[in-house]
């Protein structure tokens, strides 16, 4: 029988010349990515934020690449990011044997990169773009709500303050009448006071009034229950209620442990119940899968953040971008009339076009406005009986953003005994209809963009641009829910995550694309053409 024989296991042997960390290293393996890809970085600002004196620090560039080749590998706590620059041989190289403990890491990551990680993000992008791996000029724009690392059952509703708020006015008000029924002498001098609208400062000059008016006459105790009770506790919860409105700052809501975030309906609803979780609003524009901007929102909607996310990518990089590509949840007028003054070509849809495209809202909706003819000379729609609907007015309204909206009436001018009355409308009166003719221009041109050869190949472009980078981000690298909490850290932390997705796609080699030449997409929906009318023709003969 053979003998076994093993290769050389000896541990404890020491190495005349040991192998250099070097030679254990691929080389194309991602950390010479991120080693290349950092050396070439202006980091002069991020320099500028070290003092000098005391003893040496760990150098800024060594921490950095430390950190960014950690979020490549779905590490994102510094404890894990210390353990794997003792332990992996990777990270060994990378940082050149040395060895920060967590706290250096965590304050150079909340500290020192913060104030210029967006310019860093910036370099990289541009460094992606001259290697032909991402363009500026057509964007994909799209959000996601990602979760905050908050109590998702301590928060604060703007709708629970404004109902209190609500009661009080009420409660005084009633206090007020009474006081006025049982003291008519003592108050006929007082004028009167409009409870819509309370301070803390009114219910103290409210409550004195009332006190000094029945001072001397016979009150009941529950009367005198509810005075006292308001003096007590109105000013203080009045103060309080002050102080939560102006964290709200106009949203509906905000989670006590991380006052910036806002509650939102996840699309991640293990329970089923449509529950609330602590968010923020995640808006991403992408090209070629590459990340070229990002920004942080508390509002739950993506309608409202389309113009500043336009605007901090204009601001980062000296230039608008040529296209937009969105969802309907940017289709809206105040989004069409800011790309048009930008001169930005606009592929952005409005609420229902696909169901126009095939003509489901059509056969659903058949006396819709949208359906009735509008002739622009008279200034006057047709109804589905042939009578004329004219104008009789118009009026203004802002939406949340305190952008102005005109809107035009026009009504029919006799519905009665009308045979399509039913099925036409539901009120009494005879029809009217309100039209944004304004909306209604930009919802023509951007039919036009959407349906053009190259408005098509941008919608199929978009999923397989911007949410395959979101499925990226949360399904390969497990990154669902923010580590940090305020605005400003979470804005730091999606950074560095998105340099890492960034590096990940130049060295997974999967970045270029022959998308990015704009002969071939221009002409390819053509070749295409071209060659499938050959071959019918080859199959006919």
């Amino acid at each position: 029988m053979t003998k076994a024989v093993f290769k050389t296991y000896a541990p404890g042997q020491l190495q005349l010349l040991p192998p250099s960390w070097d030679e254990k290293i691929g080389k194309a393996h991602p950390v010479r990515i991120v080693n290349s890809v950092i050396d070439k970085l202006d980091l002069s600002d991020l320099y500028e934020s070290y003092e000098g004196g005391g003893t040496s620090a760990y150098h800024p560039k060594m921490l950095l690449k430390g950190i960014i080749f950690g979020y490549i590998n779905n590490i994102y706590s510094s404890r894990r990011i210390e353990e794997a620059i003792k332990s992996n041989i990777h990270f060994i190289w990378l940082c050149a044997d040395n060895e920060p403990d967590h706290n250096t890491i965590n304050r150079f990551r909340g500290k020192k990169v913060a104030p210029v990680l967006k310019g860093i993000f910036k370099q990289i992008v541009l460094l992606l773009a001259e290697e032909g791996l991402v363009s500026l000029k057509d964007q994909y724009v799209d959000g996601t709500k990602m979760e905050a690392s908050a109590n998702r059952y301590t928060f604060v509703w703007g709708n629970a303050i404004k109902t209190n708020k609500e009661k009080m006015g009420k409660q005084l008000d009633e206090l007020w009448q009474y006081a006025q029924t049982v003291a008519t002498e003592e108050m006929k001098d007082t004028s009167a006071i409009d409870f819509k609208i309370i301070d803390a400062e009114k219910v103290n000059q409210t409550v004195s009034a009332i006190e000094e008016a029945i001072k001397d006459k016979p009150i009941p105790a529950k009367i005198r229950q509810k005075l006292d009770y308001a003096k007590k506790n109105y000013p203080k919860k009045l103060d309080e209620y002050k102080i939560k409105e102006q964290i709200l700052n106009g949203r509906n809501s905000y989670s006590k442990t991380d006052t910036d975030a806002t509650f939102m309906r996840m699309k991640e609803d293990h329970m089923k119940n449509g529950q609330l979780k602590p968010a923020y609003n995640l808006q991403v524009s992408t090209n070629n899968q590459v990340i070229t901007n990002y920004d942080i929102y508390p509002n739950p909607t993506d309608t409202l953040t389309l113009p500043s996310h336009i605007d901090s990518f204009c601001a980062l990089y000296g230039q608008a971008p040529e296209t937009i590509t969105a969802d309907s949840g940017y289709g809206s007028e105040q989004n069409y009339e800011y790309l048009e003054e930008k001169k930005i070509t606009a592929y952005v849809k409005y609420s229902y076009f696909h169901q126009e495209q095939r003509g489901i809202r059509e056969k659903k909706y058949p006396f819709a406005q949208e359906h009735l003819y509008y002739n622009p000379e008279k200034d006057c729609y047709t109804c589905p009986m042939g009578q004329q609907m004219k104008n009789i007015g118009s009026y203004t309204k802002k939406n949340a953003n305190g952008f102005e909206q005109t809107l035009t009436k026009y009504q029919a001018q006799n519905c009665n005994d009308c045979p399509l009355r039913n099925a036409c409308h539901k009120s009494s009166e005879n029809r009217i209809i309100e039209v944004n003719h304004r909306l209604n221009r930009h919802k023509q041109i951007a039919r036009a963009n959407l349906t053009s050869e190259e408005g098509i190949m941008h919608r199929k472009q978009r999923p397989q641009d911007i949410e395959a980078t979101f499925g990226n981000i949360k399904q390969n690298k497990g990154f669902r829910r923010f580590m940090t909490r305020g605005k400003k850290k979470v804005a730091t932390e999606f950074g560095l995550i998105a340099i890492a997705h960034n590096l990940k796609k130049k060295a997974s080699g999967k970045g270029t694309s022959s998308y990015l030449n704009p002969i071939n997409r221009l002409y390819t929906p053509y070749i295409i053409r071209h060659i499938l009318d050959l071959f019918n023709k080859i199959t006919v003969k």
